[in-house]
């Protein structure tokens, strides 16, 4: 197991390394000039070379380059062209909404996904267990934006429980109403996430139901409960687990669209106008913060695996080719 773990954690540093270059190398592609963004409409070319040698625009690729990866090995995510800030604390004030949006709507997914997925693969021939499924399939198809703007429109505007949008500039001094800003945007996440996963919760347990191996459980002796907690339980979560991380990494980047929907001051937003004002630095930033992210996310998914299924373990032991 600690040569698997030094062989993933190799893999990871190499995976981070190409994700910074491809990162690097697709900015300097896209049309635009950050030097536009600092200068005024109508400023001549003087004015402009001034702009880019200011935030260093102008050196070769691979200089901005090794300039870049040396700040990363500090720690420094560099400095924003349009406001000279760090880029370093304005993502990680970022990260305080989009880490608890993120988690907290998995967990709520995760909490409506499983039981209602077992729900439809264990009475798949009711009409509750079809209504399941039908409702799953459904809520895979309805955009996450037209559902935000809907709870929107129920709860803040008609009902007035929650607020539209928007979150406490003081941050999270104020734990209730930072709650309260939370509650409709995790709502939405985890209603569309819970639909997917609702899916490969049934297909699973499917599997399982329909396994020798819990058959045999239960000519055993076992009831349906003892047999599903001894042996179904372990093999149906090994493929949700994989699912589950896909699912956590997708949320967190594509957490962008129901921080636009509920203007939440989150790392999506802060992405969102990076791009518009070609702001290298906090581009990049917020990309790299977010591939570690996911690289960490996919590494804890597969360690997880490998400690559910003993299987998996043997392979790594060298006892199944």
């Amino acid at each position: 197991m600690t040569g698997y773990l030094l062989r993933r954690l190799a893999f990871l540093v190499v995976s981070l390394v190409l994700a910074s270059v491809v990162l690097f190398v697709l900015l300097r592609m896209l049309p635009g000039d950050p030097a536009n963004a600092l200068t005024s409409v109508g400023a001549s070319p003087e004015q402009i070379a001034a702009a880019r040698h200011s935030i260093g625009s102008d050196k070769p690729l691979p200089e901005q380059f090794t300039h870049w990866t040396g700040q990363l090995a500090t720690g420094d995510l560099g400095t924003s062209f349009v406001s000279s800030l760090p880029v370093g604390p304005e993502v990680t004030q970022r990260l305080s909404v989009t880490v608890p949006l993120t988690l907290s709507a998995f967990v709520l997914a995760v909490l409506i996904a499983v039981p209602a997925g077992f729900v439809a693969a264990y009475k798949r021939r009711t009409w509750y267990g079809a209504l399941l499924s039908g409702v799953s399939q459904l809520g895979i198809a309805v955009p996450v934006f037209w559902l935000g703007m809907i709870l929107i429109a129920v709860f803040a505007l008609n009902a007035g429980w929650l607020p539209s949008g928007g979150f406490p500039q003081d941050g999270w001094s104020d734990p209730a109403q930072a709650i309260r800003s939370l509650v409709l945007p995790v709502v939405t996440i985890a209603l569309v996430m819970s639909a997917s996963l609702i899916r490969y919760v049934r297909s699973a347990t499917l599997d399982v139901l329909d396994s020798d191996y819990l058959r045999t459980s239960r000519a055993l002796g076992s009831s349906f409960g003892q047999a599903m907690w001894r042996h179904g339980l372990r093999n149906a979560s090994v493929p949700v687990i994989s699912i589950l991380g896909i699912e956590l990494a997708s949320t967190l980047l594509g957490a962008v669209v129901v921080e636009s929907v509920y203007a939440l001051p989150g790392l999506g937003s802060l992405l969102a106008t990076g791009i518009a004002q070609h702001d290298y630095p906090v581009i990049q930033g917020v990309l790299f913060v977010s591939t570690l992210a996911v690289l960490l996310i996919g590494f804890a998914a597969d360690l997880v695996q490998r400690i559910v299924d003993p299987r998996l373990r043997h392979r790594l032991s060298g006892g199944v080719r």
